[in-house]
């Protein structure tokens, strides 16, 4: 389908955003392998965790109920590591990478055999950076170009702990790894050049595991018996309050609160930019629920400018760097954003998406190996654009299309949206006042 988006004169109310993916797919992988029941509120509603994840996990044996009259909503029958059964049929991840990547290191410490794909971009996206540790500690992995392309067959084995450093900052692989650490022989320890998103620890530790962290290094010990369940109200999710923060920021006319959102340090880069570029934003009503901080978040209509976007704050916001981008064409002088390479091989190639997509609404981008430069103060203008089926594209063009002049924006194969964010359009209008 292709949508059109509507120019608001004003944007006001409020939004609770659908619950954090990241968290949603951790929550339930690990409280599968636990012992006991757990409640999971505020899962995040699309299809790389209802489908993707939940299946899987049902397949491998977990138990897992979903009532369609509480549809956020799932209830987890731990059954521990032992309770996993080898699928019947071929483990199916979509389009998720967090999917495939985090079961490789459940499947890893299983005692049976077991292959997993998805569809034809999860197919096209690296797996060799999680196969190669998880080799090391004895698992066997074969797949596609020279074992680094899905599907993937896994032979779970007795593992044994590693001593790792990760050549990426990437919260999959760095979770993937942990994960096959709580069973294998001897502890584990992930060394990390810069960090990357802490949900995996913070859930871990929750669950009574333990985990020593410091300033470059995360090591965790298996625990003695099988993880404590957990209840967990997910909280919402930043990357699609993002595109609230953004439109809100570059609206000539708006007033925004989005509620109960996760403020994570290691996920709040798209605040932190916001704020460099002179967004208007409050911060308050701040709490912790399952070891993770929420908050309330307000804003209204700025004076954004350019800024330089590199380095260590690069994994704390990858996915929102498309919004950044309608962020940056929006402001007053050059926004760089370097270091991003790993963009390159997300759901599309969202360097060379991004960059396509805005121009055709004006924009003036500039695509580099590891980034792009954006040269702001330019008046957008409406045309036809496609969302590559990825879902963080789909949502950037819908905001930059509230600032434009002329024919109305339209996004091609709009419903790419329903991966993370099932309700973004009703979300939208809602803020435009219909």
């Amino acid at each position: 389908m292709t949508r059109k988006v509507n120019r608001y004169s004003k944007l006001r109310g409020e939004i609770s955003p659908p619950g954090d993916k990241s968290i949603s797919h951790r929550a339930l992988i690990l409280n599968s392998v636990a012992n006991g029941e757990a409640k999971i509120t505020n899962l995040a509603p699309g299809g790389d965790v209802r489908k993707s994840t939940a299946r899987c996990l049902v397949h491998l044996g977990a138990i897992i109920s979903m009532d369609s009259s509480m549809p956020d909503t799932a209830i987890v029958h731990g059954r521990g590591i032992d309770g996993l059964r080898e699928p019947a049929r071929v483990l199916y991840a979509g389009n998720s990478g967090t999917t495939i990547r985090l079961l490789m290191g459940l499947l890893a410490a299983g005692s049976f055999l077991s292959i997993i794909t998805g569809d034809s971009s999860l197919r096209a996206r690296p797996m060799d950076r999680v196969v190669q540790p998880l080799r090391s500690m004895g698992a066997e992995i074969w797949g596609r170009d020279h074992d680094r392309l899905a599907p993937l067959a896994i032979n779970g084995r007795r593992l044994r702990g590693i001593d790792y450093t990760l050549p990426i900052p990437s919260a999959q692989l760095k979770s993937a790894i942990l994960i096959a650490g709580l069973f294998a022989e001897g502890k584990t320890t992930i060394r990390e050049l810069a960090h990357s998103r802490d949900h995996t620890e913070r859930l871990l530790c929750a669950m009574g595991v333990k985990i020593d962290s410091n300033d470059d290094s995360i090591t965790v010990i298996p625990p003695d018996t099988s993880l404590t369940s957990i209840d967990m109200c997910i909280p919402g999710d930043i990357s699609s309050a993002a595109c609230w923060l953004v439109a809100g920021a570059i609206h000539p006319n708006a007033h925004i609160t989005v509620r109960n959102v996760g403020v994570n340090p290691t996920r709040t880069g798209i605040i932190d930019v916001l704020m460099l570029m002179g967004a208007k934003l409050k911060i308050t009503n701040q709490h912790m629920e399952g070891g993770e901080p929420i908050a309330d978040i307000t804003v209204e209509s700025s004076d954004l400018r350019g800024t330089q976007i590199s380095g260590e704050l690069i994994p704390r916001l990858i996915d929102e760097i498309p919004l950044i981008a309608v962020a940056a064409s929006a402001a007053q002088g050059k926004t760089t954003i370097y270091n991003a390479k790993e963009l390159r091989v997300k759901e599309s190639d969202r360097i060379a998406t991004t960059a396509e997509e805005l121009s055709k609404l004006g924009a003036k981008i500039q695509e580099m190996p590891d980034g792009m430069v954006i040269h702001g103060s330019r008046s957008l203008r409406g045309a036809l654009c496609r969302s590559h089926n990825d879902h963080r594209l789909a949502m950037a063009i819908a905001i930059a299309g509230l600032i434009t002049t002329g024919e109305q924006t339209r996004v091609h194969q709009d419903n790419a949206v329903c991966i993370s964010y099932p309700t973004f359009w009703e979300d939208l209008d809602k803020l435009g006042g219909e």
